[in-house]
């Protein structure tokens, strides 16, 4: 920009010198002739690279020329209106954002010059008397409303043109990370139904041994089986976490809950770590810990992170899990969560950096022990959501801690039977459609299903599934999002073109809000995530029979 308009002042100026040589001013025309070498000067510098200079320069010199000019000629010629074009130079000249005093100060030199002028009648610079005094500031009036018109008009198309340009490159900007976003998203969504898919079967068949009447010695291990089956699902839901994380808040969904014998499940799960690596995994809670409301998938999250980062870097020695009540009242309860271990410890310069994503303690760090550098933020971000921080305190050689408080409402005994307690479902004689292609999924769910008492009929694809819903009669619909031939939502949206009640479920791998929304535009009643609890997929069930009814 400096550039062009010191051009333009440079051509500006030889005008308005050949003008001044024509009606005989030589008086003014060496001061004309010395400012448009300026002008040329500063044109020079902008292109040399040295901008900042070149525009203190010009706008100190412009604002005086026109000051002297006016001084010059007098109030008639109106060469202050220049001062017009002047004002607005320092917005084209300066970043808005980054250099507003500048853009102040630029902008008021001219006003002040203005003011200085009308003062003193226009005799503040030079007092000089005119020979042919009307003739010439006619000429010169005429000039300066010409010339100031103009270079406002160049200014006004320069600011669309810079303005048109921010746009367009905001909007491509704009639209490259919708791509960019859009990308993201779908790779993460195929990515969770191509681990969930399996990891539902795993889940669900370690359901089914467990009540398929397991000996005294199996149970436990079933029960272990299940429980690291909702591990592997924490450690795929950290990065699906991670990612929407960035951009919205996490809402916890809190449940009447018995920490201890939530904790004693953790502590089973991380023992054989723990034992393979020649270390002690401890588990200390206060006994008089009483139930609580809390997120126990978040909480377990967060617990699990921790546990499993000091099992990984830790050789010898012990892990411990400490629970303490640090103050109690009739209606909520303060608990302080330690995870303390006799690892490597953390160097005290890197206790800020480890919570940032992709990041940890050292270059070593991954190629030694592995991680995605992912679970320390996360941890750090659920945290934050229960309304607390996590911190550390870590000694090299020695080990770490990391330890929160926390305060929850206590819940009572009946809130948490009533959330615990099975129901008793009474699905004689209900007919269901179970839309699957994963041939394991099918077995894994029928099976679920007609333990219940359910009649269970099988759709391999949407396609078939619409062709099944207008011949036969069913009480509802399991509708898999992701299949061949035909999806989900295609295949919803086809059968309620003729039939407006039954209800559908999806079973859906994917877990974005956005594919939520999908569900209920295709005309679906509701949704349950692989891999599901078969007890929560029965109560569905039961619930869109009954809202029918």
């Amino acid at each position: 920009m400096i550039f062009i308009t010191s051009m333009v002042c440079f051509f500006v100026t030889l005008i308005s010198f050949i003008i001044a040589y024509i009606i005989g001013k030589s008086v003014i025309n060496s001061y004309i002739f010395g400012s448009a070498i300026i002008f040329l000067i500063t044109a020079i510098l902008s292109k040399k690279g040295f901008p900042k200079l070149a525009r203190f320069i010009f706008l100190i010199l412009f604002n005086l020329i026109i000051a002297f000019m006016a001084s010059y000629l007098g109030k008639e010629a109106s060469v202050e209106f220049f001062f017009m074009f002047s004002i607005g130079l320092p917005f084209a000249f300066f970043s808005f954002s980054r250099e507003k005093i500048k853009i102040i100060i630029f902008c008021l030199v001219p006003v002040i010059l203005w003011f200085i002028l009308f003062l003193n009648g226009f005799k503040s610079f030079i007092d000089y008397e005119l020979q042919k005094p009307t003739q010439t500031r006619n000429i010169v009036y005429h000039s300066s409303i010409t010339i100031t018109l103009l270079l406002v008009v160049f200014q006004l198309i320069y600011y669309s043109y810079v303005n048109a340009k921010v746009n367009i490159t905001a909007h491509n900007t704009k639209q490259e990370a919708i791509e960019a976003s859009d990308a993201k998203s779908q790779f993460l969504s195929t990515m969770s139904h191509e681990i969930r898919t399996p990891l539902n079967a795993v889940i669900g068949l370690s359901h089914i041994l467990g009540d398929n009447e397991p000996r005294k010695d199996q149970v436990q291990n079933i029960e272990a089986l299940n429980y690291s089956g909702k591990i592997l699902l924490n450690l795929l839901n950290n990065v699906l976490d991670y990612s929407k994380m960035q951009s919205t808040t996490i809402d916890l969904d809190e449940i009447p809950t018995d920490l201890s014998k939530a904790i004693k499940q953790i502590k089973k799960v991380h023992e054989a770590s723990c034992l393979r690596k020649g270390i002690e995994m401890n588990l200390e809670i206060d006994e008089d810990i009483p139930f609580v409301w809390l997120d126990i998938v978040r909480f377990n999250q967060v617990i699990n992170n921790l546990v499993t980062n000091a099992i990984k870097f830790t050789e010898k020695g012990s892990v411990t899990l400490r629970i303490k009540k640090t103050g109690q009242n009739e209606n909520t309860i303060n608990l302080l969560t330690e995870i303390i271990d006799t690892g490597i410890g953390i160097p005290e310069d890197k206790h800020e950096s480890i919570w940032e994503a992709y990041t940890q303690a050292s270059t070593t760090t991954n190629r030694l022990y592995g991680g995605t550098g992912l679970g320390l933020p996360i941890v750090k971000s659920i945290v934050k959501s229960m309304g607390s921080d996590v911190k550390i305190n870590s000694v090299i050689d020695k080990g770490s801690s990391f330890y929160f408080s926390i305060n929850l409402k206590i819940a009572s005994e009946r809130e948490l039977n009533k959330t615990t307690e099975k129901r008793i479902h009474h699905f004689d004689g209900k007919k269901i459609l179970l839309v699957e292609d994963n041939q394991i999924n099918i077995m894994v769910g029928k099976q679920i299903l007609e333990k219940a008492k359910l009649e269970v009929e099988i759709a391999k694809d949407g396609l078939t599934a619409v062709q099944m819903a207008k011949e036969n009669h069913y009480d509802t619909i399991l509708m898999d999002i992701q299949m061949p031939v035909m999806d989900g939502y295609t295949a919803s949206k086809k059968i309620r073109e003729f039939n407006k009640k039954v209800p559908i479920i999806a079973l859906s791998a994917s877990v974005f809000m956005e594919l939520k929304d999908r569900m209920i535009e295709s005309g679906m009643n509701g949704f349950i995530f692989k891999p599901f609890d078969p007890e929560d997929l029965l109560n569905e069930i039961e619930d869109a029979i009954n809202a029918v009814k």
